[in-house]
């Protein structure tokens, strides 16, 4: 029933489509062949040759390119055919696709001859091939996709790696208003916890949970902890001279400082003090760790590569791990500069107790007893964040933090990226906490230059 049409003397099955992949969407996944369902998958002769230029390499993009060569290699079926190989019951097949020849309108239209263009010529010749069956140009360059729908291809983002909407990415926090007073003065009487049949909730908690609990003038904090069913109060914490200057704030300083947690997520825009607090109760808790090690992954700007940076590596990296010095400099300047509290940060980095290191150099390393941060986690991928994870030894704690707005890849958004992958699978985990913080704490200009500008 489902073939119902013919093309060049064979059927086409137009209930499946046929997709298209650019090279980016393989470099994003290894795994991408089997996210199509029963649909059929055509990769063009010119992504192989690209993905050729990242056999080697050490950086996530590398493992991809080796591990899907790997799996189309280990496929039985004759990949080179129009009837490709099958990928396995209920899915459809790949079929690696030669090139087709001159097609004037996209000569016309674009001088070169390069890479995406040759993809583009290649999906306009299954286009006339497969028709009337639907084909669809897959890519995660927004530039190559508007170029495919000038040319009349339908194109699309690679979305099988994308988490619900961002409006709906989990904050780690509601507010309950309207509460009988009892409720609240429950929570403060009998040592700070609160039964969860006390709270009637529209939907229920989920574990390490955070509330702001309100009746007119009347407020506490508290977070759910399913080992008991219970609620319990937030206190405010001061750690290594940082106190919380909202509710965010202190939601995230007792997330940091639960040893019961051992993975924590902090997300929210500049100045809301992400990694400042995860620094700080490093720094509060450090006898329990063996190490501190601050890292971020190392995105140059406006397309320039670290050759471009006068000075050996050390130098070169340096700009990029500014930020984490700047935030241990707001704390020595909490502290006081000449106390013994600000003289300690000194002594840890010179003994390399605590360590600011580029992410790249943690690969191969087990992570034991360590209190590990990772800034800017945007702009990871999900497979960096799970390989990061991964590390984790035995009393290993983890934070994550990052704007998932702020996105300095090219291939990632803010669905995409690790730092929302991770918020999303992870959310209910009893070994895992989550808080956004909203509200800009940096400075009155630093607030006014967000809302005006």
């Amino acid at each position: 029933m489902g073939r119902e049409s013919f093309s060049g003397g064979e059927m086409a099955d137009t209930r499946t489509k046929l997709f298209v992949l650019d090279t980016n969407v393989i470099l994003h996944d290894s795994g991408c062949l089997r996210k199509f369902a029963e649909h059929d998958v055509a990769v063009p002769i010119t992504v192989l040759e690209e993905l050729d230029q990242f056999k080697r390499g050490n950086e996530d993009i590398h493992f991809q390119a080796r591990e899907f060569l790997r799996r189309l290699d280990a496929l039985t079926g004759d990949v080179l055919s129009r009837e490709g190989s099958p990928l396995g019951e209920g899915l459809g097949s790949i079929r690696v696709v030669l090139g087709h020849g001159h097609a004037p309108r996209l000569d016309e239209a674009f001088l070169q001859d390069t890479p995406d263009h040759r993809i583009l010529r290649t999906t306009l010749g299954l286009q006339a091939e497969e028709a009337p069956r639907q084909v669809v140009l897959v890519s995660k360059d927004t530039n190559l996709r508007m170029k495919a729908k000038s040319l009349g291809i339908n194109s699309q983002d690679y979305k099988s790696d994308k988490v619900q909407g961002f409006d709906k990415l989990y904050t780690g926090r509601r507010v309950i208003e309207g509460l009988a007073s009892e409720t609240i003065d429950h929570l403060y009487a009998h040592g700070g916890v609160l039964p969860a049949g006390m709270l009637p909730l529209p939907q229920p908690p989920v574990a390490n949970e955070n509330f702001v609990l309100r009746n007119g003038s009347k407020s506490a904090l508290a977070t759910y902890r399913r080992g008991d069913d219970a609620f319990h109060r937030v206190e405010k914490l001061t750690c290594y001279g940082i106190t919380p200057r909202n509710a965010e704030q202190s939601f995230a300083l007792r997330a940091l400082m639960d040893d019961s947690i051992r993975l924590v997520t902090l997300a929210g825009s500049a100045g809301t003090g992400k990694t400042l607090l995860a620094l700080a109760a490093a720094l509060e808790c450090r006898q329990k760790y063996r190490q501190i090690m601050l890292a971020r992954p190392v995105v140059p700007l406006s397309n320039r590569d670290l050759g471009f940076l006068p000075g050996d590596i050390a130098d070169k990296l340096d700009p990029y791990m500014q930020p984490l010095y700047d935030n241990l400099t707001v704390i020595r300047h909490q502290c006081g500069d000449d106390t013994q509290a600000a003289q300690r940060i000194n002594d840890m980095r010179e003994s390399e107790k605590l360590v600011i290191t580029p992410l790249a150099y943690i690969r191969g390393r087990s992570l034991q007893r360590m209190f590990f941060i990772v800034d800017e986690a945007q702009n990871l991928t999900p497979h960096e964040v799970k390989t990061i994870i991964t590390r984790a030894g035995e009393g290993t704690k983890i934070v994550f933090t990052g704007d998932v707005a702020q996105i300095d890849q090219p291939y990632l958004d803010a669905l995409s990226n690790g730092l929302s992958t991770l918020i999303h699978r992870m959310t209910g985990q009893p070994l895992y906490a989550h808080v956004t913080l909203e509200k800009g704490e940096r400075s009155e200009l630093a607030d006014l230059a967000s809302a005006l500008l």
